[in-house]
């Protein structure tokens, strides 16, 4: 009988041990899901590929066949695609193919929540180019469907003193689904 206690003891310690390391593997996980959805500014932060509200303030949100009628009758308006792209060592890598709406400037990863200098520098340079300077000139953002990047990007133009922006909200994947063209694309370099 000492032998099958100390046989059942040996058991129960050895799950108990496997159930403790489970769980403290476990914790940091738990604890990066408690991370804070927005920034004290009210960027997006994390999980930038879930749905989106319906709107983004100071902005029209737009479907297909709006931008579509925006383009016809605004022709100067410009498209931004804020789609995210691996920036390692002071070079975009290309770990994936990426096409886009025709005629838009890619601003890679300046939809993140929180942008160093050099990203903000490089957001607010592009626009002013793409816009000649002109505050008012129609912008519209884009990503993916489901893509809160854009979401933040037209907060950022908006805090630029961008007043005339727009949000398709659905991008590059309601373009496709419509069955209009795409172009391949390639992130404006940082400088």
């Amino acid at each position: 009988m000492p032998r099958l206690a100390t046989a059942l003891n040996g058991h129960v310690s050895g799950c108990l041990s496997a159930c403790l390391l489970s769980l403290a593997l476990a914790l940091p996980t738990a604890q990066a899901d408690d991370a804070p959805l927005f920034s004290a500014d009210g960027y997006r932060l994390t999980q930038y590929r879930s749905p989106t509200p319906p709107s983004v303030e100071h902005a029209t949100t737009l479907d297909t066949p709006a931008l579509q009628a925006l383009l016809k009758r605004e022709p100067r308006t410009r498209l931004v695609d804020v789609y995210r792209r691996t920036f390692l060592n002071g070079q975009f890598v290309e770990d994936e193919k990426h096409r886009n709406l025709p005629g838009s400037l890619w601003l890679a990863n300046t939809g993140n929540g929180v942008l160093e200098p050099q990203w903000q520098a490089y957001f607010a340079d592009n626009l002013a180019r793409l816009t000649e300077g002109d505050a008012r000139r129609a912008l519209v953002f884009y990503c993916r469907s489901d893509c809160w990047l854009s979401w933040n990007a037209i907060r950022r133009a908006h805090a630029l003193g961008y007043s005339s922006l727009y949000w398709y909200r659905d991008g590059i994947d309601a373009w496709e689904q419509a069955g209009l063209p795409l172009q391949d694309a390639q992130p404006q370099p940082l400088p």
